[in-house]
């Protein structure tokens, strides 16, 4: 494989710890009575790491419980024996819902006989997909690696639609270890490759769906890891650029003992397993790193370094307990958010048939202009938007500055677009601001009479000074209110609040919380708003404590109000003099400066092209 092969240093492998998993009802069909496989043929295994069977607490056959299943390979059992876990992945991978006509072990030889013969592999062009695509082989042998070669090719020639995978060669070499023949592993890998289950999503094909893996990453990290995330802000000049090394931190960067167990749970449950150990790695790698910080010149390197030798600070098994706590968003979301940054990549013109990383993904946020923050606390403002918008350069919509203090030219210059940023600046020097997911212009579709609430859950609020803070929607942060409830009849939640007043502003009421009240249920209707919804929030239902929960954003000519329920988390009049900030319930947030205000600046930053 020459300069395109990178090999990983070897790693020892901890005492596992078991993790408790729900039982479920869900059947595979797995033939436990199978004989043992033939495998091992492309292994050193000289150098393969020797096993510690636990013959009391480790079982050596399978289940047909997927539920049981899936706890076996969170726990580490199928480490305990090569041969369990090579029968394993055999049925895991036979039983995937694949198209109807996929290539098989014969295809193969066939194929590999046509293109190869009696010539030597290295003399045939490798696959254009794996251009400037680093290999790592683990504990293959000589004949492993030429098999890795020759098995990619051929997918290459079977499969000439995918024009970008970082993850092939990776998947390739690890089921060669557990593979009875080139065929066989070719069989397996095509069937990875044509799993009709979108929401598991094996493997990515083309640079745009890559790219769009990143930018989903980049939203769960934001959402999951915020501490890691605004690490990462504050050291790097490109966000993204480091965004983009994230399944290479599972599939690529751990060493073979680490990289098998998670390969266990991924061929069972799919690439949101990959997203729990990046965001795990993330996480340890910010209180690895918060100590050095002023040492980091390059946190994508460090980053890459620290996975590396994640041996040295954490055994797999505490890695995989960490990664299976986050309670990440269903496998139905994370497909929706993917899809969202798709059409967002797609219509900047990515296209599928890409290879190389384009160049307009690294964003210069520090040119930008702003009479409110520093361009360094722009750009971690910047940092937690949904990759989507964040990536798109920003442009200045509104000012006190240049505009004056009137909220008729606030409405003006911010109609018509969406999302945006309120920054806000207090005569007191303090700053608050929210990132507001809808147009101003929908306050517009009840005449004004009422103060009717609208936006998305990827509304936020947030202060820059005198501390730096988000606060997500509180459904984002509590994932026990995110419950399934009965259909409303109402096509979404409506909510009156007291008028503003034009010299002092008065609380909005609490509305009823009573879990009867059918009202009390958030719709997302399916048909008209659609394309303002939040993609990682496109449940149709959920069950929330009050409607106070879902008042993101509200307009009138009397003031605009974000955030409700116990408060508001920012009201402001109509003059845009004067302001207050207090806890609600819909971000859970505390006052964002000081209760009473006065406004010294303020700002309305959109996003070009959005």
């Amino acid at each position: 494989m020459g300069e395109c092969t990178k090999f990983l240093r070897e790693r020892t492998i901890s005492p596992p710890i078991p993790l408790q998993i729900t039982p479920e009802i869900e059947i595979l069909d797995i033939n436990t009575t199978s004989a043992e496989v033939d495998y091992g043929q492309f292994v050193d295994w000289h150098k393969m790491p020797v096993l510690n069977p636990d013959e009391n607490h480790h079982r050596h056959e399978l289940t047909h419980n997927l539920k049981e299943l899936k706890k076996m390979a969170r726990d580490g059992h199928f480490a305990h024996s090569h041969n369990l876990r090579a029968q394993a992945y055999s049925q895991i991978i036979r039983g995937l819902n694949c198209r109807i006509v996929t290539p098989d072990g014969p295809v193969y030889q066939d194929i590999s006989e046509r293109l190869f013969g009696n010539r030597d592999v290295s003399t045939h062009p490798l696959p254009d997909f794996l251009d400037e695509i680093l290999m790592p082989t683990y504990y293959l042998n000589k004949q492993g690696v030429t098999a890795i070669q020759k098995v990619l090719i051929c997918i290459s020639n079977q499969f000439p639609d995918i024009t970008y995978s970082p993850t092939l060669p990776v998947v390739v070499a690890l089921l060669l270890h557990y593979s009875t023949s080139e065929a066989h592993c070719f069989e397996q890998i095509c069937r990875l490759i044509a799993c009709m289950d979108t929401q598991k999503c094996y493997i990515d094909q083309s640079l745009l769906a890559h790219e769009a893996s990143c930018m989903t990453f980049g939203d769960l990290a934001k959402k999951h890891c915020q501490a890691g995330h605004k690490l990462i802000a504050t050291t790097s000049d490109n966000i993204f650029e480091v965004y983009c090394e994230w399944v290479l931190w599972v599939f690529g960067d751990l060493p073979f003992e680490y990289v098998i167990r998670v390969f266990d749970a991924y061929l069972l449950e799919g690439s949101k397993v990959l997203y729990r150990v990046a965001l795990a790695l993330l996480k340890q790698y910010r209180y690895f790193a918060t100590s050095r910080e002023a040492e980091i010149t390059d946190v994508k390197q460090d980053m890459q370094n620290f996975v590396q030798n994640i041996a040295q600070h954490l055994p797999v098994d505490k890695l995989l307990e960490k990664a299976f706590r986050i309670r990440l968003f269903s496998h139905k979301e994370i497909w929706l958010l993917q899809l969202a940054n798709r059409k967002a990549l797609s219509e900047r013109g990515i296209t599928v048939t890409q290879r190389r990383q384009p160049a307009y993904m690294s964003l210069d946020i520090l040119s930008c202009s702003s009479t409110i923050i520093t361009a360094q606390e722009m750009r971690i403002v910047w940092s937690w938007i949904p990759e989507r918008f964040a990536l798109l350069p920003p442009v200045l919509l509104y000012s006190t500055a240049d505009h004056g203090y009137s909220l008729q030219r606030f409405y003006a210059h911010c109609e018509g677009h969406a999302p945006t940023v309120l920054l806000i600046k207090t005569t007191a020097g303090e700053i608050c601001g929210a990132f507001l997911s809808s147009d101003w212009n929908e306050r517009k579709q009840h005449c004004g009479q009422v103060c009717t609430f609208f936006g998305t859950g990827e509304c936020f609020v947030f202060s820059v000074r005198p501390e730096i803070e988000k606060y997500l929607w509180v459904v984002v942060r509590r994932a026990e209110l995110r419950k399934a409830a009965p259909p409303s009849p109402r096509p979404r939640s409506r909510s009156r609040s007291s008028s503003f007043g034009s010299s002092s502003l008065t609380p909005m009421p609490c509305l009823s919380t009573s879990p009867s009240a059918t009202s009390n249920y958030l719709s997302v209707p399916v048909q008209g708003a659609v394309e303002r919804l939040s993609p990682y929030l496109s449940i149709r239902h959920f069950k929330l404590p009050s409607k106070t929960a879902s008042m993101f954003m509200s307009g009138s000519q009397e003031g605009i109000i974000i955030g409700g329920g116990g408060g508001q988390a920012l009201n402001i009049d109509a003059n845009l003099n004067h302001g207050r900030t207090e806890p609600c319930e819909t971000f859970d947030n505390p006052s964002l400066c000081q209760e009473n205000f006065q406004v010294q600046a303020l700002e309305v930053w959109g996003f070009q092209n959005s």
